[in-house]
């Protein structure tokens, strides 16, 4: 089953349970993926992708994320409660983030495969990391943990 069809199954059955906490979140999640196909359409690409889907995905996160800061700062406690319970859901359909001590010994790892040895090296250990791992890890640690390896 793709991941499109699970998350419209997750939005049927929400909306028959009267879900209120869940299907706000799946409809849009539903409305992004149909205009990217519609997009689409106008490049005569058929179907897309779960590769697709998941890149959607992790820009909803990403999107989130830049909010709960803005809310952190703004002291505004409801709506960071909102955007924390949306990652959570739109994350459900994402593959399992690798923990930062996994990701810091993956990253330590590639170093030495690459022989990276300053900060130069940075885009060729985290061209390495997106074609091995890019659905497991998360970018804007990795980043941080290149440059404190690699100082």
């Amino acid at each position: 089953m793709s991941l499109q069809s699970q998350i419209e199954e997750k939005l049927n059955q929400s909306l028959k349970n009267k879900d209120k906490s869940l299907y706000p979140t799946l409809r849009l999640i539903v409305s992004v993926i149909k205009d990217l196909v519609i997009a689409n359409r106008t490049k005569e690409i058929k179907e897309i992708s779960d590769q697709d889907v998941m890149g959607i995905l992790k820009k909803m996160v990403k999107q989130r994320n830049e909010s709960c800061e803005v809310y952190k700062k703004a002291q505004r406690t409801e709506l960071l409660e909102i955007e924390t319970k949306e990652i959570e859901i739109i994350s459900s359909f994402l593959p399992k983030q690798l923990s930062e001590q996994d990701t810091k010994k993956l990253c330590e790892e590639v170093i030495k495969k690459i022989g990276a040895s300053s900060i130069k090296d940075m885009g060729k250990v985290m061209g390495d990391l997106k074609k091995t791992h890019g659905d497991v890890l998360d970018f804007s640690k990795v980043g941080s943990i290149i440059k404190t390896v690699l100082k």
